[in-house]
């Protein structure tokens, strides 16, 4: 049955004006953004059809354009579209951010960086400068490497550190093969990194590997 025939008080476009977006449950929110569906099925079907697919909503939010458009009913079109919601939703986080509200708590620093690394099939090394009230400076990838691994100079990190005259910094590197579990080499770059950025009297809080929805904190596991 067509959306458009569902009682109003059911149809997800009206029930996320009255009930706000939160109400709604994962294929609601996707039929919201599709808007139509596909010849037999309406776009909550679809959506839902989109949801089972991929496994999850985060796998579907990180697919290659290759594997969205191999879902029938969605080509580069929508695929331009959601990853543009998802860039100023990143975008938006990082303004909030930049705004001058303290993210000392590891929770406000997890939930940016699971939004600002998600859907990267790549190992990507992101630096979070802060001044001495842990109020954000500057959110910046300095490295960007391969599947399995990237590349991270410590003079390269301690240069941005001082051209932003940081007090102390956040470093996350993302692992897109799923597992947050730092690796040996990781817990090595990190202890290099504490010694190369002390040298200025610059403090290291943390250390976060994001993997998904899943990020590992070296500060809360005792390794920093």
């Amino acid at each position: 049955m067509s959306i458009s025939n569902w009682p109003v008080h059911q149809r997800p476009r009206e029930r996320l004006i009255r009930d706000g977006a939160q109400a709604l449950s994962d294929a609601e929110l996707l039929a919201v953004f599709l808007r139509v569906g596909v010849r037999g099925k309406n776009a909550v079907e679809l959506a839902g059809d989109m949801v089972r697919h991929f496994g999850s909503l985060q796998a579907l939010l990180r697919a290659s354009l290759k594997d969205f458009t191999d879902v029938p009913g969605l080509g580069p079109a929508k695929y331009a579209q959601l990853n543009a919601v998802i860039e100023l939703a990143r975008r938006a986080i990082s303004d909030e951010m930049l705004s001058g509200e303290s993210i000392c708590s590891p929770q406000a620093a997890k939930q940016y960086l699971r939004l600002a690394m998600a859907g990267r099939p790549y190992e990507s090394f992101h630096v979070l400068f802060l001044d001495v009230r842990n109020r954000l400076i500057a959110a910046r990838e300095l490295f960007r490497g391969t599947l399995t691994h990237t590349s991270v100079y410590p003079r390269e990190v301690v240069r941005e550190a001082l051209t932003r005259n940081a007090a102390s910094v956040m470093l996350a590197h993302n692992h897109p093969s799923g597992t947050p579990e730092p690796s040996e080499a990781d817990v090595l770059l990190t202890r290099s990194l504490v010694q190369a950025l002390a040298l200025v009297d610059i403090r290291i809080l943390d250390h976060f590997v994001v993997a998904g929805h899943r990020v590992h904190s070296f500060a809360e596991n005792g390794q920093i």
